[in-house]
């Protein structure tokens, strides 16, 4: 099957992972990211174990590691000289088969963490010392280095999307610098679900995907304010990933979104946003009405976009949130 929006067009590759513990796959609610390594290699998360693992552009598993996290929302690479390390935003908590898929009942503990390729642990932090987490929830969901790849000084933005709403600056030794809340731009963030640093322009840029307000913030490299973009276009806009001139934004109801070099929305890719509609979304309830993965996925279109990459063939990789996840490849024809 093939998918195309403007002048793109892809062959869309459903199935295209190959995950280790399939038993377990099955049963757990995928809920992470992805990225791209320096090696070549697709960096993602098993559904239902704290494991990184590491894919061939194939699909073809290569390797996996432990790592001390619940779940691994967001993920994305930090590159210093010719290191690369890999960032894990934790909101502390995973949806359970044994308590029907709800949330575990152990009080949460959201922190982000830095690993090296090998999984050995790096640096990891929690709540800055704020106001707000004197009786707040922290519950990041992204985290982002403006690294050597960037030409950045190291600083390290952390979204906290499920908890307080806020994104916090760090240093590259992880001493907290700033809060920011969209109060000085377009207005209070309500769940700023990923972070990316954008430098298509020449001049870096920090995106801020505000997600149930339907846009995405940008702000300098200071945090301060320059425009919105996207309110016209966007639905829930969720996850990040460069795309030559282009930007590329999963959109957690159902479609990738193209955005062009000057904000514009070059199309949607597998749009299916009516489906977010339906009962028990992005699965289905059984006759309990507990939750179980859903049979309406078809190929050519997305369910519950929420990680994503891309490679340097122009192919795209796309993690859903759902019962047992779902990994397409999108392969660049035209």
């Amino acid at each position: 099957m093939q998918i195309s929006a403007g002048d793109l067009e892809f062959e869309w590759v459903g199935d295209w992972a190959r995950l280790p513990s399939p038993g377990s796959v099955s049963s757990g609610w995928a809920h992470h990211g992805m990225a791209f390594s320096a090696e070549g290699q697709v960096v993602t998360f098993h559904p239902a174990e704290s494991l990184v693992l590491i894919l061939t552009t194939d699909g073809e598993f290569v390797r996996s590691f432990e790592v001390p996290v619940i779940e691994a929302h967001g993920m994305t690479l930090e590159t210093r000289g010719i290191t690369q390390s890999i960032w894990i935003a934790d909101n502390g908590r995973k949806r359970d088969p044994g308590y029907n898929y709800q949330y575990m009942p152990d009080p949460p503990r959201g922190k982000v963490v830095r690993i090296s390729m090998s999984g050995r642990v790096e640096m990891e932090f929690f709540a800055p010392s704020i106001k707000q987490y004197r009786d707040g929830l922290f519950s990041p969901t992204s985290v982002i280095a403006f690294d050597d790849l960037r030409d950045g000084n190291g600083d390290i933005w952390v979204a906290d999307g499920y908890g307080e709403s806020l994104v916090h600056r760090y240093t590259s030794a992880g001493e907290y610098i700033q809060t920011i809340d969209g109060v000085s731009g377009a207005g209070r963030f309500n769940c700023p679900h990923s972070l990316w640093i954008d430098t298509r322009s020449g001049n870096p840029e920090l995106l801020v995907a505000d997600r149930a307000n339907g846009r995405v913030q940008v702000f300098n490299m200071e945090g301060g304010y320059i425009r919105t973009l996207g309110a016209d276009y966007f639905d829930r806009p969720t996850v990040f990933a460069d795309y030559g001139e282009n930007l590329l934004v999963g959109e957690l109801n159902a479609r990738v979104t193209i955005v062009g070099p000057n904000d514009e929305l070059v199309g949607y890719l597998g749009d299916n946003t009516p489906v977010s509609a339906e009962p028990g979304w992005p699965n289905e309830p059984d006759e309990n009405g507990v939750p179980r993965r859903t049979s309406r996925l078809a190929d050519g279109l997305f369910n519950s976009p929420h990680g994503i990459t891309t490679d340097g063939a122009g192919n795209i990789y796309v993690t859903e949130w759902l019962i047992g996840g779902r990994y397409t490849k999108l392969r660049r024809i035209g």
